[in-house]
């Protein structure tokens, strides 16, 4: 599926999610593999030296890792999501948690959103959300690697963003902190199905800046790369004042959760 029809909005606005099979070709891909993989100070064909059941990358921007945040079938889909001329165009992929195959618990599996902003807090917990998504307009989650389900990868619980969503409202432009929204269980989010991020390596997943999700253990036997960039928005935050006809589907949603309270 590389063109988002008027259903796929749909199913993005009621499940908070869409995937995108063959997002970006599989030898970009492997072009960026083969950058990470040094990094990781692990040899890629001696299981022996993956000690650690995760290796936190940072920010890449080189040529191969842009050009796979920015196909023509990319930029279409955040142009259906967000609204054409709404979102700043991805200069990295952000940070990469390259999980290995492992029984140990990587310590980092727990249920969240990403904030959007108060980023210069040293303590993720600390960093805020609110109704507006201020600071953020998708999370894009890019498979560098192909990923089964005993790959590690990402749960999702379907639905929950409309949950977050309710949660955040009468928070204003405030809005919570992580551990204020720990507390509160997403707004009970917990009771919605799960899905798995999985697919061939060139999927992308664009999910709603309130999608609850979380890390597992790599049941496995092959490494995992998947990056996690944020999507900005070119005004700073969302609009939930827009007529309907001008509304995106990220705006949409929100505005469907606080009708349904």
């Amino acid at each position: 599926m590389h063109k988002l029809s008027d259903a796929h909005l749909q199913q993005f606005i009621q499940n908070g999610f869409v995937r995108i099979d063959g997002a970006f070709p599989r030898h970009l891909a492997e072009e960026a593999r083969a950058i990470l993989w040094p990094d990781t100070g692990c040899d890629p064909h001696d299981p022996a030296t993956w000690a650690r059941p995760v290796v936190r990358l940072g920010m890449y921007s080189q040529r191969p890792f842009v050009e796979a945040a920015s196909t023509p079938v990319m930029h279409a889909a955040f142009d259906r999501l967000v609204g054409a001329g709404r979102w700043r165009p991805l200069a990295s992929v952000g940070t990469f948690p390259v999980r290995f195959p492992s029984a140990d618990d990587p310590g980092d599996t727990g249920w969240h959103i990403d904030p959007g902003f108060d980023h210069q807090k040293p303590d993720f917990m600390d960093w805020r959300a609110n109704i507006t998504s201020k600071g953020r307009t998708l999370l894009v989650l890019l498979l560098f690697s192909d990923v089964g389900e005993s790959d590690a990868p990402t749960r999702i619980r379907v639905g929950s963003h409309l949950d977050v969503a309710r949660m955040l409202a009468p928070a204003g432009e405030q809005g919570l902190t992580l551990r204020e929204m720990v507390g509160a269980r997403f707004g009970d989010s917990g009771r919605r199905s799960e899905a798995l991020a999985v697919g061939d390596a060139g999927t992308a997943y664009l999910c709603h800046p309130f999608l609850v999700h979380a890390a597992q253990l790599h049941r496995g036997t092959r490494p995992r790369f998947m990056a996690q960039p944020p999507l900005l928005p070119r005004d700073g935050a969302l609009s939930l004042s827009r007529g309907e006809a001008d509304s995106s589907p990220v705006e949409t949603a929100i505005r469907l959760a606080l009708s349904e309270r």
